[in-house]
Parts: structure tokens; sequence; C-alpha cells
């Protein structure tokens, strides 16, 4: 009887053993969803739609992309968190919902770490500071003094409460001693309208989504949060050489599956999204955009997100900054 039951978990164990390299074998098997917790038009809807249209035909399987905003981009973190770890669920992470919101948010429904499986870093961007062409001020100092003779006066408009744009937004008010009232949206496509009508002063918006616009003359880029000035933008200065030394506020963008899901689907993952963003025509639309593409394993985003994450609550502990 001994022997029998031995025998038995034996063969359980096996059984076991062989699921996860098969599941990989027939993975994917339905559509892929990816979990954008951003309205589209933006730099995260933007990569997720380029994953998509170059997954498709590869594995003959859609891929979804499912915007659900909201929250600073928690709401679609909060969705994958709890999604089966089987792969056909996957997050469009960002420099917000996987490193700043835990220190920003008093009540998180997600652990940013321990309910996610990190895939891929795919891509890192600026932010750039921009006005309302109605404001009088042509540079960073001009702004900064504007502020300073008017405190509370001035708006900076966010994507939300948690974004990168919010806690460069917070990080100026502190380096530059000035008293700029946020102002958060539900995504930029919500931001940006008042923006333009001059509703709200200025915002930190991704480079991508910003350079359009600026071009256009609708709006005036006066500096961008990188530690060196941007090959998309060379004409626009840093902050950092504008009399805000260190100043660094960089947006990232990742993909990450629910914790647990099996490691061989995680590697397929990896290793297509590493092919996509070595293609040429996908380097060459990133770099129109303004996003710089990361190569690299599951390991290397886990690192980096430990770096972020650390980084960034110091950010918020002295800057006062907290989820309204």
């Amino acid at each position: 009887m001994r022997f029998g039951t031995l025998a038995a978990a034996m063969l359980v164990t096996s059984a076991l053993a062989g699921a996860a390299p098969a599941l990989a074998q027939t993975w994917p098997a339905k559509p892929i969803r990816i979990v954008v917790g951003f309205p589209t038009g933006g730099a995260p809807d933007t990569l997720a739609r380029i994953i998509s249209e170059k997954i498709s035909p590869s594995w003959g399987q859609p891929v979804i992309v499912d915007n659900k905003p909201g929250a600073g981009g928690n709401i679609g973190a909060e969705t994958v968190a709890h999604a089966p770890a089987d792969g056909y669920t996957l997050a469009l992470g960002t420099v917000g919902t996987h490193s700043i919101n835990g220190a920003l948010y008093s009540k998180m429904q997600y652990d940013m770490v321990k309910d996610f499986a990190p895939v891929m870093l795919i891509a890192s961007t600026p932010n750039v500071l921009v006005v309302n062409p109605g404001v009088p001020a042509k540079t960073t100092a001009e702004l900064i003094a504007l502020a300073k003779s008017k405190p509370g006066a001035l708006t900076f408009g966010t994507p939300g409460v948690g974004t990168s744009p919010h806690v460069a937004g917070e990080m100026f008010n502190s380096m530059a001693g000035v008293k700029i009232t946020h102002v958060p949206y539900k995504g930029r496509a919500m931001a940006i309208p008042d923006l333009l009508g001059g509703h709200i002063t200025m915002m930190f918006d991704n480079l991508p989504s910003a350079l359009p616009v600026v071009r256009e003359g609708k709006l005036r880029a006066l500096g961008i949060t990188s530690a060196k000035r941007s090959a998309s933008a060379p004409d626009i200065p840093t902050l950092a050489e504008q009399g805000l030394p260190g100043f660094e506020a960089d947006s990232w963008f990742a993909v990450f599956a629910p914790a647990n899901t099996p490691k061989e689907v995680v590697a397929k993952l990896n290793a297509e999204f590493n092919r996509i963003f070595t293609l040429p025509d996908v380097q060459a639309r990133l770099k129109t955009l303004g996003l710089d593409p990361i190569l690299g394993s599951p390991e290397k985003l886990a690192s980096y997100q430990r770096q972020e994450i650390a980084k960034w609550a110091k950010v918020v502990k002295e800057s006062g900054a907290k989820a309204e």
C-alpha cells in the first residue's frame, strides 16, 4: 500500500514537471490580452499596439490591447495582478504602476513586486516640461521666477496621481523652491485640451506624446527631464542645465505577467519582445516618437525595478507628495 502511494506521488510529480514545458510548446493557443492602465494615445498605449501588430502575424493569435485607465494606472495593473497566471493576460507597466505608486498610495490592491512576473523592460523616454504659449515664461528660469511671484497660482496637469509626470512636477516644486498646484486628470487625453485651452499652466508630458504638439507650435517646450539632451529633440535643453542640477525623471515601460506564470512562457514572451524591438522599422518608429528601446532579460527588469522603487520612495518622501 505504501509502495502504491509512493508510486502515485512520483507519477504526479513527473506529470507536473512536464506540464510547464508542454504548455510552452502549445502556448499561445488563444488570444493574448495586454492591459494598459491609461487611455489611448499615450506612450504605454502606443507600445502595446506595436507589440500587438508584430506578435499577431508571428504567432497566429490576435493580441488585444485593453485600456483600463484610472488611479494612476493602478486599475489596469490590479487587473493583471489578479488574472490567471497562464501568460494570456499581460500588463504594459510603467514607472508609475510598478515603482512610484507604492510610495504614493496608502492602500494598494496589488504588490508591485510579489504579484508580477517580470517579462521585459522595453523602452524609456524623458518627460518634457511644456507650457501653453500664452504663458509669458520663455525659459525654465523665467517660469520659476513667475511661480515664485505667484505662489500656488500656477498649475500643472498630469495623467493621474503616481504617474511619472506627477512625480516630475513634485520634484520641480521641491528643487526649484516653488509651489505649483497639481491638477490630476484621468489620463493625458483629458489633460491636454485644458493645457491647450490655457486652463492649466504647464505639464510634464512624455516626450513621444508632446513632440508632435510642440512641433505644431501649440505648446512651448522649456526643458526635458533626462540627464542628457534627447537625440529626438536636441534643441530642448535639460532642466539640469537650466539651474536644476541632478534633476532626472524619465519614464520607462515594461511588460509584466501575473506572478507564477510558467518560466517557459515568460522566456518565450521575452524572446519575442527582444525580436520585435530589434526590428529596423520598430526602432525607427520609436526614434521618431522619442522612445529609446531597451533589450534584456526578465532578471534585468527585476533588478531595475528594485532600484527604481528605492529611488522614487525617497523622492516621494522628500517632496511630500501623496495620492489625493
